[in-house]
């Protein structure tokens, strides 16, 4: 299997062999597996296309532990303006990729609120959930 894997300090992004609807599944599975919710799964790629823009599939998953959630929102409810943790399942080049926001990345949006553990603990998940996904 070709794997590719890129990250930055904002996003991790890992290809795979699976198609689109394949790997949104995996990621749904895994998610629920290691106690985060799925709370909704967009097709943004349809709903582009709807309104005239076609593109190559995208489909953006929410999930969300509430645990971590809970203890984010107590060291300050402006948090919820990143929140759930989305992860993206895209072609590009005939290619499908999953791609996440690092947790950590936020820290620097809210650097007085204390969250640096919280993000470390939630980013290991989301990472293991896209590395299982591909």
């Amino acid at each position: 299997m070709e794997e590719e894997m890129h990250m930055n300090k904002f996003e991790y992004t890992v290809t795979t062999n699976k198609s689109c609807p394949e790997a949104v599944e995996a990621v749904e599975k895994k998610a629920a597996e290691v106690g985060f919710r799925v709370l909704h799964t967009h097709d943004l790629a349809a709903t582009l296309a709807e309104k005239g823009f076609p593109r190559e599939p995208l489909k953006l998953i929410e999930i969300c532990n509430a645990k971590h959630a809970s203890r984010v929102l107590e060291k300050d409810v402006k948090l919820s303006l990143m929140l759930p943790c989305p992860i993206s399942v895209y072609v590009q080049s005939g290619k499908t990729h999953i791609s996440t926001l690092l947790p950590t990345s936020i820290v620097q949006f809210f650097p007085h609120a204390g969250i640096e553990g919280i993000a470390e603990e939630v980013e290991t998940a989301v990472r293991n959930i896209v590395d299982a996904a591909r």
